[in-house]
């Protein structure tokens, strides 16, 4: 399996290497001539890894599209600078004190600083966005933000819950991230100028990437260490978050699970139930197996939108559902 991980990120991030290259130092130029109080949490924040998946994806989209422009590398660098401003928010909303192995920004710099540094992020990103003069893209990001808060918003009224459903799951998945995803896919195709189908089965090969991205993620969160994730482990239930594989745990009228899960939601905290006793549970009922299954799922959903395309850009695309699949943070 490692194998064929490390095969898919090389065929996928070698494709667009420079071009990812020219994404670093736009968005390094971006952070170092902001507001000085802004430019210190922006570099620190676009400083702080990370795969620059969706960077990738758009680049991909674009070049499968058969467009080569300046426009790739200013769009690249506003999906992640959103994608960014997105996890800021989100560190202070659930109180993160990590993010990809680093004390967040909220831990640094307090709640106030880092949300205006989120909002700085988010107005940048459009800013530069305007640069493209193209009304389709400023739809496409507009939308994909304003679902994104709305998925913040349905997360944070379901906080505390135990009776979270299959659906309400997959609805946040659709909102929080499938969204970003398909909006990345969907730009690459308005710059190639594509047809309306061929645009509208890009933007579905990004949604149904970014569902498999959530489950990944979801299950991540039971079957990884910190050390992998850059956070505690099951740092979701101790927020109050009751994801998919938790969800399938407590179906069937599983007892002992549902009431375990709304001791920790109770405490917030892992004080009376550890967290090795949750993940025995969720492993022995199966849920991580049908969890794994959906995003499997998902991620063939995403491969069948490509329609057979064999240039390279084709099967790079090709390689990222396998690469979402088997990653390990």
């Amino acid at each position: 399996m490692k194998a064929i991980r490390l095969l898919a990120a090389k065929e996928i991030f070698d494709l667009v290497r420079d071009d990812l290259a020219l994404v670093e130092q736009e968005l390094a130029r971006e952070s170092a001539t902001a507001f000085a109080p802004v430019s210190e949490i922006s570099g620190y924040l676009l400083g702080g890894g990370g795969k620059r998946l969706r960077p990738a994806l758009m680049l991909l989209a674009a070049g499968y599209t058969g467009y080569r422009g300046r426009g790739t590398i200013r769009l690249a660098a506003v999906v992640e600078m959103i994608h960014t401003a997105t996890l800021v928010h989100d560190d202070v909303i659930d109180g993160a004190d990590t993010r990809r192995g680093r004390p967040s920004a909220n831990a640094k710099w307090g709640n106030h600083r880092s949300v205006l540094a989120g909002d700085w992020l988010y107005m940048q990103a459009f800013q530069m966005a305007l640069g493209e003069r193209n009304f389709r893209i400023l739809d496409i990001l507009i939308d994909l933000t304003q679902k994104m808060v709305e998925g913040e918003l349905l997360q944070l009224a379901r906080i505390g819950h135990s009776n979270v459903t299959e659906k309400d799951a997959l609805e946040m998945a659709a909102y929080k991230t499938a969204c970003l995803f398909s909006g990345c896919a969907r730009l690459g195709a308005v710059l190639g100028g594509v047809s309306e189908a061929e645009e509208q089965r890009l933007a579905e090969y990004g949604h149904c990437s970014g569902m498999a991205f959530q489950l990944v993620d979801d299950l991540l969160d039971f079957t990884a260490s910190a050390e992998q994730l850059g956070k505690p482990v099951l740092s979701d239930l101790k927020e109050g978050k009751v994801t998919l594989p938790l969800i399938y745990a407590m179906e069937n009228g599983n007892r002992d699970a549902r009431e375990l899960v709304e001791k920790v939601l109770l405490e917030k905290e892992f004080l009376s139930v550890r967290p090795e006793t949750i993940v025995a549970l969720v492993r022995d009922s199966g849920a991580l197996d049908r969890a794994r299954k959906l995003a499997h799922d998902y991620a063939r959903r995403a491969k069948d939108c490509l329609n057979g395309n064999d240039t390279e850009h084709g099967r790079a695309l090709r390689t990222v559902p396998d690469f979402i699949l088997e990653r390990e943070n």
